[in-house]
């Protein structure tokens, strides 16, 4: 562990993972709970009551697509949908620089209650703070959510356990098992790319736009059609990082097929301009699904018939105990694709 916090603990890779790790899960172990603190999952499980907490420092805090406001209210459901849970309700925190203009304030507000009232849920609580100028860019927000058990939740599991036992009977990353399949809700690497955009010292000009929205409907419809046995938002440290994860906690292997992977032709050009890796971008609005391969294609199709999951694809499957992600690239050979040390974009949630 380096001595000094760097933007490397933040950007959700394995550095971030080695902060929580040795820092903050060895203080705050507790085994008591379904799904506890120390399995890392995209939220915690509290009798039955899924509950999740999100702070967000972008910047800047518009951006092609989005804001911060909606950022906050789109990271925190999604998480709690991922899980298998049904999100409810937010507090909002918000930690504003003097002199922050009251005009950005309300444009932020008015974004969050509008995507609140897409994700269908109430802010019922929250707490305010200002700052001398210059503490920090503007503002930051911090939303937790809670939410309830999925009603479709079950009805997965049992079309799940007609063919092969589970871990759990929540979404976690611990369920994977050879043979299942991986599928991805659409093109990745956009909300990073539009970040970048909107800030000027980097020079690009791009009509990428971020993906973020609530995944309520994409979700619900997964779960209908039965079959899933993990999703995740590939958010920092994107759809490596998110494979990876699972591959540790589930014990597994995955090859997934470049050619396979939706990507946008303009996020592969700023990628190369930036020298950086698509699949280690963050995305706001996407979710990577592991589905058993009895039922991966019934799952694509209903997930095309969404708005939120046209462009969805199967991109590889798990295999037998590994701890690697490999990738079939564009030529037909295979190369191990390397685990994030994080995003490689700062401050994009």
């Amino acid at each position: 562990m380096e001595e000094r916090v760097s933007m490397l603990h933040g950007a959700g890779g394995a550095v971030t993972q080695a902060l929580i790790r040795e820092l903050i899960v060895s203080r705050f172990h507790n085994d008591r709970f379904e799904v506890p603190l120390e399995a890392l999952d995209d939220a915690s499980v509290i009798n039955d009551i899924v509950f999740k907490t999100d702070s967000h420092a972008v910047y800047p805090l518009f951006f092609p697509g989005g804001d911060i406001g909606r950022l906050s209210v789109c990271g925190t459901v999604n998480d709690i949908l991922m899980i298998g849970g049904s999100p409810l309700a937010l507090s909002l925190g918000l930690i504003m620089e003097e002199g922050l203009e009251i005009s950005i304030l309300k444009r932020v507000l008015d974004s969050m209650k509008h995507a609140c009232d897409e994700a269908k849920v109430k802010v019922v609580t929250g707490d305010t703070k200002v700052v001398e100028k210059g503490g920090l860019k503007q503002m930051v927000t911090n939303t937790s959510g809670i939410g309830y058990r999925n009603h479709f939740l079950d009805q997965n599991l049992e079309v799940v356990k007609s063919y092969r036992s589970l871990k759990s009977r929540w979404l976690l990353d611990s369920n994977l098992l050879p043979g299942d399949k991986i599928i991805v809700s659409g093109f990745i690497g956009d909300h990073g790319i539009a970040v970048m955009s909107a800030r000027q010292q980097y020079g690009l000009s791009s009509n990428i736009r971020s993906d973020m929205q609530p995944l309520n409907h994409l979700v619900n419809s997964a779960l209908r059609e039965g079959g899933v046995v993990a999703m995740k938002d590939p958010t920092r440290g994107g759809l490596s990082n998110t494979l990876y994860e699972w591959c540790e906690k589930s014990m597994v292997g995955i090859e997934v097929d470049e050619s396979k992977i939706p990507i946008r032709e303009g996020v592969k050009s700023a990628c190369e301009i930036l020298g950086i890796n698509p699949l280690e971008i963050g995305n706001e609005g996407k979710a990577v699904l592991a589905v058993i391969p009895q039922k991966a294609e019934s799952v694509l199709d209903t997930l095309r018939k969404t708005k939120e999951g046209a462009n969805a694809e199967i991109i590889g499957e798990v295999l037998s105990r590994s701890d690697k992600v490999v990738m079939k690239t564009a030529i037909g050979g295979r190369r191990i694709l390397q685990k994030p040390r994080g995003d490689p974009i700062p401050r994009i949630c």
